[in-house]
């Protein structure tokens, strides 16, 4: 380790121990790239999230308390129409004449259940292939949740539920135009077979099967927008940060803090999943506009040259921008972008530098290309020397040039 990374997470643990946190201070940090070591990374992302607040005295409160919400999510959640377990304090009535699986008022909790599998089957076929080219999500996480998965307990895993499930996948009608086929070939190894990964004994879970379980509760808690295909990108990343932090305490509870990182980030950018707001000033469309725009600016030549070709930029930006550009890029570097992405304070007029910069440096390749080498360079983008670094830097020009 050089002594300018020593210097640098000495630095980041000075600010972090302080009793109120500078957040101008930190966002200038974290901007630069965070430490993984010690956990830094992890504890910058909850402050920067949302999820914990500056003040250090409150951290203890706060994070019981989520953690124990989050466990109420679970119990109340993740459980079939009919299941009580008293040991859990849960309580439902049993099923009766009037509520019965052939039940058709919608109030009924059988179609409640039959309605959440839709959703469920189509969560479960997208984290099944979450970063098919990194082992980790296929991998047992060390702390299984025990709520879920004692054999003693009656509550019902998602896995055992998608098994048992006769419902179809292509009955789910929540897919968001644009995302529904956003593989790049990076990514073109994923399978979509629920039967392709042999399963884990019992008492065991992959950590696909919690991130599975993130995105139903989330679901379950915003009916209006439920699950759309291509959060499961937005919330693998994050998981992935805080099930690998070196600190066992904090990474014990990686799912529930997850879930609220999840969810708070989600609050910024929910309105980039919703269709009906396509169109309106806070939709998908006018962000990928702001794109052309900004290159209209810095340069004309390139934009000119899109136009001619009939380059649309919701041919390649509504990915880079309703993903976070997190199918654009290796996973470690999809996370070292995202110290920067969350660090900017306004972080998402960040993210249009960041595509318009992506942009200027291929130009050349795109000026030379024809629109099918350069829809292929857009479609699977060609990292400048392997390093997301100068994107950032350009980026960073762009912004403070505005």
């Amino acid at each position: 380790m050089s002594s300018a990374h020593k210097n640098k997470i000495a630095e980041f643990q000075s600010l972090l121990s302080e009793p109120h946190i500078n957040l101008k201070v930190l966002r200038e940090l974290c901007f630069n790239g965070i430490p993984f070591e010690g956990g830094i990374r992890c504890l910058c992302w909850k402050v920067l999230l949302n999820y914990l607040p500056r003040d250090r005295s409150l951290w203890d409160t706060v994070l019981q308390k989520q953690r124990e919400t989050y466990a109420h999510f679970l119990r109340e959640m993740i459980i079939q129409p009919g299941i009580a377990k008293v040991k859990f304090g849960v309580s439902r009535e049993d099923v009766t004449l009037e509520d019965h699986p052939l039940n058709p008022n919608p109030d009924s909790q059988w179609n409640t259940y039959f309605k959440d599998n839709e959703v469920l089957l189509q969560i479960d076929k997208d984290v099944r292939r979450l970063c098919p080219d990194f082992s980790f999500f296929l991998n047992p996480t060390d702390y299984p949740c025990q709520l879920i998965m004692d054999p003693e307990n009656e509550y019902e895993t998602l896995r055992k539920r998608v098994e048992q499930t006769t419902l179809k996948s292509q009955t789910v009608a929540r897919n968001r135009s644009g995302v529904t086929n956003v593989s790049s070939p990076l990514k073109s190894s994923a399978s979509n077979s629920v039967g392709d990964y042999d399963p884990l004994p019992n008492g065991s879970e992959a950590h696909w099967e919690v991130v599975e379980r993130i995105l139903f509760i989330y679901a379950k808690l915003n009916p209006g927008i439920a699950y759309v295909q291509g959060m499961n990108e937005i919330v693998g990343p994050i998981y992935y940060t805080f099930a690998t932090n070196p600190k066992s305490d904090w990474k014990e509870h990686a799912e529930a803090d997850t879930f609220f990182c999840f969810t708070n980030l989600m609050a910024e950018i929910r309105d980039n999943f919703i269709k009906s707001l396509d169109d309106s000033q806070c939709g998908i469309t006018s962000k990928m506009e702001s794109v052309y725009s900004t290159l209209k600016e810095e340069d004309e030549e390139l934009y000119l040259k899109l136009q001619e070709q009939n380059i649309k930029p919701q041919f390649f930006t509504f990915r880079w921008l309703t993903l976070l550009l997190s199918q654009e890029f290796v996973l470690p570097d999809v996370i070292r972008i995202w110290d920067s992405l969350f660090a900017d304070e306004k972080r998402f007029d960040f993210l249009l530098m960041v595509s318009c910069a992506m942009l200027i440096l291929i130009r050349n390749q795109l000026l030379e290309g024809d629109f099918t080498i350069n829809m292929r360079l857009l479609q699977d983008y060609p990292l400048p020397n392997g390093d997301v670094l100068p994107i950032l830097k350009k980026a960073k020009e762009l912004q403070d040039s505005k």
